[in-house]
């Protein structure tokens, strides 16, 4: 009986102690691609812009110049950023394009969405 339990003993320490070969699932490092805040934006505002395609109310602004696309791209940041409430960017946009208060208003909701 002595030799049974000494046996058992001794089986279950070389079981614990032995060292043995991680499985190749264990050996895989899982790596998430880390995407850059500048394309999650470009991404969300690519997505808004598709939304109007389908929206018949909605009139494009007609930023022709490059001062205007970046000061409209500088708000939309600001607003995807939690910088300013949507509130504040209906403001400043209808300040300066006061015709579009419809299109602002719409950018604003959307991005709730994204």
């Amino acid at each position: 009986m002595k030799q049974h339990i000494l046996l058992l003993a001794s089986a279950v320490l070389l079981v614990g102690c032995s060292t043995s070969e991680p499985s190749p699932q264990a050996r895989v490092t899982q790596v998430t691609p880390v995407v850059s805040k500048e394309a999650r934006f470009h991404d969300t505002m690519l997505k808004i812009a598709q939304s109007t395609q389908s929206n018949p109310r909605y009139h494009k602004m007609g930023l022709t110049r490059d001062a205007e696309k970046q000061w409209f791209k500088n708000l939309m940041y600001r607003l995807w950023n939690r910088e300013i409430t949507r509130a504040q960017f209906i403001r400043e946009g209808v300040k300066r394009y006061p015709s579009h208060k419809y299109e602002f208003t719409y950018i604003a909701n959307a991005f709730q969405n994204y």
